[in-house]
């Protein structure tokens, strides 16, 4: 792995009096998918949200090729390169798909129709209000909204969440388009196919720390030993 591009150093967050992250570290290379895999409540939407600034952070730094930004606001973080796709359908939904494209890819029509591309369903429904998408088109223009940014660094929380599996897939060369392009991606997932089929390497997280990073290869070449990481076997 190169010098890495995200740096999460010692991170705590609480809920409240909860501790839910616990000194957890990680690094995501530039051009690298790393996704964190764990079971329901160890806090992997906490550590994206702590990552974004969404959600604030006790103790600990985040720091991006180089920069420490734990300070830093949302926005000044979305500024500065980082780009999230939240769980659940959080698009603007007012606006038109081309408007919500906008937003991120300003005029650059270039990229907005080669992001389309990748999902045409989009495409045919570029004039129509978001809020009038199903909860799958909504996801896939989520998703496209990071695809077509430039972003450094790219947060996915969920990101196959109510897809059928063609949907899914396009999602997967989606991400994997990020990669390529130089992004980090920072990838929390529950299908674990998907998982594997687009990371370099695997975190696993338990009761807020990180336990455990494996090659992806490694755990797509013995599941059982992946299972047994996460407490399902």
């Amino acid at each position: 792995m190169g010098d890495p591009r995200l740096q999460v150093e010692r991170l705590d967050a609480h809920h409240g009096a909860g501790q839910v992250l616990h000194g957890l570290s990680l690094e995501v290379a530039a051009g690298e998918c790393l996704a964190v895999l764990g079971r329901n409540g160890m806090g992997k939407t906490t550590l994206v949200r702590t990552v974004m600034g969404l959600h604030p952070a006790t103790a600990g730094t985040v720091a991006v090729d180089g920069t420490d930004v734990t300070g830093w606001t949302p926005q000044r973080r979305h500024a500065g390169g980082m780009e999230l796709v939240a769980q659940g359908h959080r698009v603007f939904r007012s606006l038109t798909v081309a408007e919500n494209l906008a937003v991120v890819a300003g005029l650059d029509l270039g990229r907005r129709d080669r992001m389309l591309e990748r999902f045409p369903i989009l495409s045919e429904r570029l004039h129509q209000r978001a809020d009038s998408l199903s909860g799958g088109q909504q996801k896939m223009l989520m998703v496209a909204r990071a695809l077509v940014t430039d972003a450094r660094v790219v947060l996915l929380d969920e990101p196959s969440e109510g897809l059928d599996p063609t949907r899914v897939g396009r999602v997967a060369s989606a991400v994997t388009d990020l990669v390529a392009g130089g992004a980090a991606v920072l990838l929390v997932e529950q299908r674990l196919g998907f998982a594997l089929d687009v990371a370099d390497r695997v975190a696993v997280i338990e009761r807020g720390s990180v336990t455990e990073v494996l090659d992806a290869a490694t755990a797509r070449d013995d599941p059982a030993l992946l299972r047994r990481e996460l407490g399902l076997a």
